[in-house]
Formats: C-alpha cells, structure tokens, sequence
C-alpha cells in the first residue's frame, strides 16, 4: 500500500511561484513512476506531469517551460515548482503514483494511488 500526501498549494497573483510536495509512504518509491494531475469543477482530472523512476520527466504543453518535476529516492518524495502561474492554472493539483508502469502516463487510470490533492489558486 502507498500514501501520498500533498503540501505546498496556496493563494498567488498571477505571474508568481509555487512549490508543490508529494510526500509517499512504502518502498516502491524509488521504482514508481510518480505524476501530477490537476482538476476544477465539471472537467476531468487533467495530466500536468510525470516523472519515471529514471527521472525522465514529461509535461503538458500548457505547463511545458513553467512547471518542473523533480524527485528525491532518498527521501520519498517529489516535487513540482510552478512558475509563471496564471489564473487558468487554477485547481485542485493531485499526486500520483503508478507502481506498474505499464499504461499511459498521460492517462490518470494508469495511477494506482492518489494524494487527497491541495489547491492552488491563481487571482489577477
């Protein structure tokens, strides 16, 4: 079983950062691919980012260039720094972990275990 929990989201100006933490419990961290979904009210869960136990790391076109992912083996958890954050960037951000790495990484059904997501809001 893994836990994920997320920390980090909050209330910025458009233009401005954020630091996303994804904190997972158990020893198959370091082997899972880990990703970032974000979803608002009335759509479907949306992919923002992954990175593979590798450390290859892969991104929507809508964050590619602001958004960076990273992981720490060592200490279980990932990361994602948002910059150049802009009101559409808006929603509940969710971590993933996908332990199989067999389907998509793209597709949130490919993710066996999710945080209870934080929210990040973005105002003019």
């Amino acid at each position: 079983q893994v836990q994920l929990v997320e920390s980090g989201g909050g209330l910025v100006q458009a233009g401005g950062s954020l630091r996303l933490s994804c904190a997972a419990s158990g020893r198959t961290f370091s082997s899972s691919r880990m990703g970032w979904f974000r979803q608002t009210p009335g759509k479907e869960r949306e992919f923002v980012t992954a990175i593979e136990s590798s450390g290859a790391t892969y991104y929507a076109d809508s964050v590619k260039g602001r958004f960076n992912n990273s992981r720490d083996n060592t200490k279980n958890t990932m990361h994602l720094q948002m910059n150049s954050l802009k009101p559409e960037d808006t929603a509940v951000y969710y971590c993933a972990a996908d332990r199989r790495s067999m389907g998509s990484r793209y597709y949130s059904g490919s993710y066996q275990y999710w945080g209870q997501g934080t929210q990040v809001t973005v105002s003019l």
